[in-house]
């Protein structure tokens, strides 16, 4: 008896010890935004002053995540096709949703799509030709770091493009994206707000941070001085993007959490997903082969155990 007390116990503390592994990466993620906020603590003048509360964060999103898998269920299931566009100004968070949103799904359902510049071959092509090669097959979901609005954003305010080009953008994407939502695409566009002394903060955090230097861009460097050029470009671009099949939505982000718990929940409220019964998986017993030996592997093989 005290041999099979002793055992389950053993197996309760390893599914605890597993269990707290799968929260690590997101207890990681956190130490980031703790970092963060000691930072805006010690420096800033306009400390936060009604953050959410950090249990009530790391409940509402372990919840919603869970609500995603549904949702991934549900779309390879059905063999939906979902198209997320996240836009917005630099450091304004999308990358952190984005790694909220897939941090527990399949990669081979959902994916991302962050798109380099383009070479000297993509500027010759269509403009929308080298996006719609990530688009989705059914019963996948692409996330877009960036897209098409490209643009109407950095390309715009950085000459990268005519005004020409631009206005050709414009008349172009409504009906792009309507053909996109005809074909059986469920598109969704959210925007990034942030305020400017929330930008000049985090910007400012990647200098002097070491582990988030590499995130500064010469291009970010150059958006700081163009603040109202890059204002005057989104309000063009919503005021002519701004559809009914395809409408933006806008993330107040200058709290990271309330944004990521904000865009995770609209977007489920987007897609009637529906919960899809899984099959009981049933693991088979081991074989066992008496004639089987396992072979001697060389020491030098092996990784160092330096922990």
């Amino acid at each position: 008896m005290t041999s099979k007390k002793t055992s389950e116990q053993a197996l309760r503390s390893r599914i605890a010890d597993e269990m707290a592994d799968s929260l690590d990466e997101e207890l990681e993620m956190e130490i980031d935004d703790h970092r963060l906020d000691q930072y805006q603590v010690e420096r800033s003048d306009h400390p936060k002053s009604n953050a959410i509360d950090r249990r009530v964060y790391f409940a509402e999103l372990l919840r919603l995540q869970g609500e995603l898998l549904k949702l991934q269920d549900w779309v390879q299931h059905k063999k939906q096709k979902v198209v997320v566009i996240f836009e917005g100004r630099d450091a304004a968070g999308k990358g952190g949703v984005i790694k909220r949103i897939t941090q527990r799904l399949n990669p081979r359902i959902c994916r991302v799509a962050a798109l380099p510049a383009p070479d000297e071959r993509e500027r010759t092509q269509w403009y929308f030709q080298r996006y719609v090669a990530h688009l989705p097959a059914g019963g996948e979901i692409v996330l877009f770091d960036r897209s098409w609005y490209n643009r109407a954003g950095v390309e715009r305010v950085m000459g990268f493009c005519s005004e020409a080009e631009c206005e050709e953008f414009f008349r172009s994407v409504p009906e792009f994206e309507r053909m996109l939502v005809r074909s059986g695409i469920t598109l969704i566009k959210y925007w990034f707000s942030i305020t400017d002394h929330v930008q000049q903060f985090r910007f400012t955090m990647r200098i002097e941070d070491p582990l988030k230097q590499w995130k500064l861009s010469p291009m970010d460097v150059q958006s700081r001085s163009r603040w109202e050029q890059y204002t005057k470009a989104k309000e063009a671009m919503l005021e002519h993007t701004h559809i009914p099949e395809a409408r933006w939505w806008i993330v107040e982000a200058d709290d990271k959490k309330k944004a990521r718990l904000n865009c995770i929940s609209h977007l489920l409220t987007q897609i009637p997903y529906k919960t899809i019964p899984r099959k009981t998986v049933k693991l088979p017993p081991r074989v066992r082969n008496p004639d089987y030996l396992r072979g001697p592997v060389p020491e030098d093989m092996y990784v160092p155990e330096r922990y």
